[in-house]
């Protein structure tokens, strides 16, 4: 995740001795029974503990987080060896989101004012300029992180990184669905516009290369793509339970779902989590398992296109994950395959000599209890021949079938799973000091907690597997509207609008309100047949080198009225090289309109080339919906 060295201590949050450690053969003959009653045992007294620390990092009263904006969530109070004194958009939408679900099943009025502090602070970072770039374009959207007091980070970094947008449009999501089912719609309107910065973003750049979840290497990460699907099929549905239409979500969502599908190995059973230019590693990475779990739905079961947790390629994927880590790290030695162990983002990790991490092991035990909690639900466990080899494992001499809830092969899978999933659980806990302070990894050699102290995102890691166990799951994102492949895959990126959204205004007494039952508005599969604006690709083949970039600019207000500074960027996601050197981008444009443009190619220092005359033109024609999009038109050009 983040940068540099050793542990951090914090006053009265001072790392305090490792709980003792059982050796290796002793951990082996650790019964289910005894680890059930560890893990009982663990969550009641951690749970508190993990709450008050979280909360403790969040300014402006956090008791952590002293100096930062209110709203701000910290990474860690960690100020030196490793500096994380910063707001991190990916780990704070992905607090808020665990925030937010938490809230939904239990009121507080403290975690409300929490989430409503984030959302004004969300408000205001999305105007911040920054190295990444600024809001006019909807570029500094992609940055990872700022200081907390929310003004921008100018120094080094890896950026632009495209998990932020999505999982921070998920996050605000989540609450303004609370405000509709409790009758505050018109709140929820007045987040809106702060959402649909974000949806835009994740419209127009999901196919755009940027730094990996880890902020290590540049690539595609499947992280991303899976959490901009997400935020683009709810931000849909949010959009219609709001009375208006995302038009961006509906196109583009399917696409984005169909790009998740490459990322996929069929040899090795497992995600490649980082492509395009991220192979430098395996591809066997917590990114992947992070991936299923922050985008589980149980209203989609087992279903493989969106990676639920349960579904074959998951926990085939889950066990090629966990197996990669067995001869790595010193403490998992002796533990017999099958068996839970330490995991950390992949193995051949070196940040800190390459440790297990908290968060890890808790992710590793929340896929597993999601699965089981939809295995529950349905009544049946599917074994198919790519993930028989993980059932294996847990239940030897099991075959490939389906089995209902009423034979005994299914309480057996339940409790074998049931306890490999309590193994990782545990072995965390055996690693945590006395005082239940989490920090961000811990040594591969002896379990000694390592790198920043009191990192917020693992609390929120053990706080969502905690529940998880206790069967509470949040509501679904409309994942079932969102699940079909469409039948041609494209790389279609629509160009987004972006405005300065005010910070929201929360009326005071916003309650749970058990009268309110808004009824559902159906989710959009088309766009309306009378909109006044089509969706209009821009397609052109331009030889370009290192640096430049294409725009199109034209005649009216949509292609900036012939200023270039105004015009729009086209993307090289399609460009495989000077034989095909594909430019595109899908802009709305009014219907009806006559347009004139051209193509202008921008070297990295502003210099702007024109393509040769004479213009060329296009009408905009009437609406034509093609399967659950929104695209009408497309020019096809060559650079001249």
């Amino acid at each position: 995740m983040h940068a540099l060295s050793s542990i951090f201590v914090l006053g009265s949050c001072a790392v305090q001795t490792v709980l003792g450690r059982p050796d290796a053969a002793l951990r082996t003959k650790r019964d289910g029974a005894i680890v059930k009653r560890s893990v009982d045992s663990f969550i009641q007294t951690e749970t508190p503990i993990a709450w008050e620390k979280l909360l403790c990092n969040i300014g402006s009263s956090g008791c952590a987080a002293s100096g930062a904006a209110s709203g701000a969530v910290v990474a860690s109070p960690s100020k030196q060896e490793p500096d994380y004194w910063y707001t991190w958009t990916r780990d704070s939408a992905l607090v808020l989101t665990g925030i937010a679900d938490s809230f939904s099943q239990n009121y507080s009025a403290s975690l409300q004012g929490t989430i409503q502090n984030y959302i004004t602070a969300t408000a205001k970072l999305q105007g911040v300029s920054n190295p990444s770039g600024s809001l006019s374009d909807g570029t500094g959207l992609g940055e990872a992180k700022f200081n907390v007091d929310l003004t921008a980070f100018t120094g080094d970094w890896g950026r632009p990184q495209r998990d932020g947008p999505p999982l921070r449009a998920i996050a605000l999501t989540r609450y303004s669905k609370w405000l509709i089912q409790n009758g505050y719609t018109d709140t929820a309107k007045a987040v809106w516009p702060v959402i649909q910065n974000d949806l835009a973003y994740t419209a127009q750049y999901w196919n755009e290369t940027g730094f990996d979840l880890w902020e290590e290497i540049k690539g595609s990460s499947f992280f991303a793509v899976g959490s901009a699907h997400r935020a683009l099929v709810e931000g849909a549905d949010l959009a219609a339970q709001l009375g208006t239409e995302c038009r961006a979500c509906i196109t583009v969502a399917p696409q984005v779902l169909c790009f998740l599908q490459t990322f996929w190995n069929p040899n090795g059973g497992f995600v490649v989590s980082n492509i395009n230019g991220g192979q430098s590693r395996s591809g066997k990475d917590l990114d992947s398992i992070l991936t299923s779990i922050h985008t589980f739905d149980p209203s989609v079961g087992c279903d493989a296109n969106t990676f639920q947790p349960c579904s074959d390629k998951a926990l085939s994927n889950h066990k090629v994950y966990v197996d990669s880590f067995r001869s790595v790290y010193g403490i998992n030695s002796g533990i017999a395959a099958g068996k839970a162990v330490a995991v950390g983002r992949y193995s051949e990790d070196v940040y800190y000599n390459g440790n297990p991490w908290y968060l890890a092991n808790f992710a590793a035990a929340e896929q597993l209890y999601d699965a089981i909690f939809v295995w529950k639900k349905d009544g049946s466990i599917k074994v198919t021949d790519l993930s028989l080899a993980f059932f294996k494992d847990l239940v030897p001499g099991i075959a490939t079938g389906t089995y209902d809830s009423a034979s005994t092969t299914f309480t057996s899978i339940i409790n074998a799973v049931s306890a490999y999933a309590d193994g990782f659980i545990d072995i965390a806990s055996q690693h945590t000091p006395s005082n239940g302070a989490l920090a961000e990894q811990y040594s591969r050699d002896n379990g000694s907690p390592l790198s920043a102290a009191d990192l917020t995102w693992s609390y929120a890691a053990f706080l969502s597997a905690a529940d998880r166990r206790a069967g509470i799951v949040p509501d679904g994102w409309s994942a079932e509207n969102g699940n079909t492949l469409p039948s041609t895959c494209e790389r279609t990126q629509v160009a987004g609008t972006y405005a300065q959204a005010a910070a929201p205004s929360f009326p005071p007494s916003q309650t749970p309100n058990p009268s309110a039952d808004p009824a559902p508005a159906p989710f959009p599969t088309t766009c309306a047949a009378d909109d006044s604006a089509v969706y209009v690709q821009f397609n052109s083949k331009v030889v370009t080198k290192l640096g430049q970039n294409v725009k199109v600019v034209g005649s009216v207000a949509e292609l900036g009225k012939w200023d270039v500074k105004k015009a729009v960027p086209l993307s090289a996601s399609g460009y495989t090289g000077d034989s095909n050197p594909l430019w595109s981008i899908t802009v709305p444009i009014a219907k009806g309109s006559s347009v004139q443009y051209k193509y202008i190619r921008v070297e990295s220092d502003g210099t702007v080339t024109w393509e040769s005359d004479p213009n060329r033109t296009v009408t905009v024609s009437g609406v034509k919906t093609e399967g659950t999009g929104c695209l009408a038109q497309s020019v096809n050009d060559t650079w001249r």
